[in-house]
């Protein structure tokens, strides 16, 4: 939501300051311009970027009203992660089986809707627990085992902000193109009366002011607010492999959570003794 109100902001800046400035409002509305600006912009995507790049583009953007995992969020998946672990001494690794087996049936994950609309992350925690049961892996191997995970996951979601910022490089030569292809239509008409021109050379210039503006005001911070939200996924990822590193070097529950929290950022991390007494009350209604 921040995105879209920092959006408004530079928006209304410009465009206020120029009204301002006693500029004409109609002298920006240029349809010709935004066609050149917009499709080539659009054409360039296309170009450079994979379908399902592109798919993921979009969905990415949508997630700009969204906010990232949350303290509510981090201490949530602490209290599951305690609950997968004391049900493990309980009942031993293959209690947990049935559990990563059918996700969607699991008496445990229903508890945690947050964490189940999370398909990434319900599938990181599946797979790991899946090779944890299995056994024979030794703790450093599987530490490697979801770094390349986590590793394939980041390149993944980075494709989408990488393809944002090479739209941001090419929008101000953009720019330049429809401003010199107004300067050609200027020329020809170089015989005409002086406000015809003067109209021209205006409507030639606001595509490089479009340009410019998109890219710097628009187009480039939005891929650097993705790229601030994929950081943050990648933290909760981080976050689920030290606990569940943690349980997989037979720490106690309540240590192996205590490794996770540790990992949390410092602005969204749970205090100890709340942890630990969310855990209990968590125990004592099981």
């Amino acid at each position: 939501m921040f995105a879209i109100i920092g959006l408004v902001v530079v928006m209304g800046s410009v465009i206020g300051g120029y009204v301002l400035h006693h500029g004409q409002l109609l002298v920006l509305y240029q349809p010709t311009e935004y066609l050149i600006i917009g499709g080539a912009s659009v054409g360039i995507l296309f170009v450079a970027t994979p379908l399902n790049v592109i798919k993921r583009l979009f969905s990415q953007l949508l997630g700009i009203f969204s906010s990232g995992p949350d303290k509510k969020a981090y201490l949530e998946l602490l209290i599951m992660m305690y609950e997968f672990f004391v049900l493990s001494k309980q009942s031993g690794l293959m209690g947990l089986e049935s559990h990563f087996e059918q996700p969607e049936d699991s008496t445990i994950l229903k508890k945690y809707p947050t964490f189940m609309k999370n398909h990434h992350a319900l599938d990181f925690m599946s797979d790991t627990m899946k090779v944890i049961i299995m056994g024979g892996v030794p703790a450093h191997d599987l530490d490697d085992l979801m770094d390349v995970d986590l590793e394939a996951h980041h390149h993944e979601l980075a494709q989408a902000p990488a393809a944002l910022a090479r739209i941001a490089d090419a929008l101000p030569g953009l720019g330049i193109v429809a401003a010199v292809l107004g300067v050609v239509i200027t020329m020809g008409k170089i015989d005409g009366p002086a406000s015809e021109i003067g109209m021209n050379v205006a409507a030639a210039l606001v595509g490089t002011f479009l340009g410019i503006l998109m890219a710097y005001g628009a187009v480039g911070p939005l891929g650097t607010n993705i790229e601030s939200k994929n950081e943050s996924e990648g933290e909760y990822f981080k976050v689920m492999k030290q606990g569940l590193l943690g349980f997989y070097k037979g720490f106690p529950p309540v240590i192996a959570v205590e490794f996770a929290r540790r990992s949390i950022p410092g602005d969204l991390r749970p205090g100890f003794a709340q942890t630990e007494d969310a855990c209990r009350e968590t125990k004592s209604k099981s």
